[in-house]
């Protein structure tokens, strides 16, 4: 990985200069852990941390890391948040990282060589490798998780998905795959991966209750049976010991938990106006 030496250099890019490739980092509370990602992104001419109002240190952090932070704290979701943090960045190629996700040197190399190429109709997918509870996870569908990070601005923005929200490319626009993989660090501990369950799920469910969409207990449960069987066993999540095993289980129990959620919002309309006795 790299070292903090590169740390104080700053990537802000005096005005006037061609800024070739941004690196854009939307953050909330991520003192713990964007001083590593910060320090990772090498390649980048300049770096854009899109703050969702943090009070824990993080923009001191991302400026020492020679960040523009730019403050935004009212949150409306991922993907808008994603399109409203690269309209801040100056460069010709975007390279969209999360706080807990950071270069390795070789994906550094290749993502140089790629803006190097400077071909618009490319865009370019990386191979993300997650840390969860003790290892990395290579088994479960978890590896190699390819995700679209690395495009030219005038051919990719994110859509509006309040969760998982995906990059939206142009037309004939070719995605190749880098190789060396983007480091995971996704959880903290067990709470911090069921708060953050929690938050997909209600997400997820106001998603699709905004569309009209309804489901069933008995649904919640087959896709969350459906998700422990594919994880553990046909995509051979075993192969990662105990940690495969509890990453699929609670996978399944987030899964149920997302159409749990989206059943409630439409069977519970709060208690009944309380009569005068």
């Amino acid at each position: 990985m790299p070292s903090d030496a590169s740390s104080s250099q700053n990537r802000t890019a005096p005005a006037g200069d061609r800024i070739r490739l941004s690196a854009v980092v939307i953050a909330r509370n991520a003192a713990d852990r964007i001083g590593a990602c910060l320090a990772s992104l090498s390649p980048a001419d300049e770096i854009v941390v899109y703050d969702g109002g943090s009070d824990d240190g993080t923009r001191r952090i991302a400026e020492r890391h020679g960040a523009r932070v730019v403050d935004a704290p009212d949150w409306r979701g991922f993907g808008v948040q994603r399109q409203r943090a690269q309209a801040e960045a100056h460069g010709e190629w975007i390279l969209m990282v999360d706080t807990d996700e950071r270069l390795t040197p070789g994906l550094a190399a290749e993502i140089r060589t790629a803006v190097e190429a400077d071909d618009p109709g490319t865009a370019y997918a990386l191979p993300r490798m997650s840390w969860v509870f003790g290892r990395y996870i290579r088994h479960g569908g978890w590896w190699p998780d390819h995700v679209v990070r690395l495009y030219h601005r005038d051919r990719g923005a994110y859509d509006n998905a309040l969760v998982h929200e995906r990059v939206r490319l142009a037309g004939g626009t070719r995605v190749a795959r880098l190789t060396a993989p983007l480091l995971h660090h996704t959880y903290r501990d067990m709470r911090d991966y069921l708060v953050k369950s929690a938050g997909y799920a209600a997400a997820w469910a106001e998603q699709r209750q905004s569309r009209g969409r309804r489901t069933s207990l008995a649904n919640g449960l087959v896709h969350a049976a459906g998700c422990f069987v594919r994880m553990y066993l046909w995509r051979a999540g075993f192969l990662d010991g105990r940690a495969g095993f509890l990453l699929a289980l609670l996978s399944a129990h987030s899964t149920f938990v997302k159409y749990a959620d989206l059943w409630v919002r439409a069977h519970d309309a709060g208690p009944p106006a309380q009569e005068d006795s």
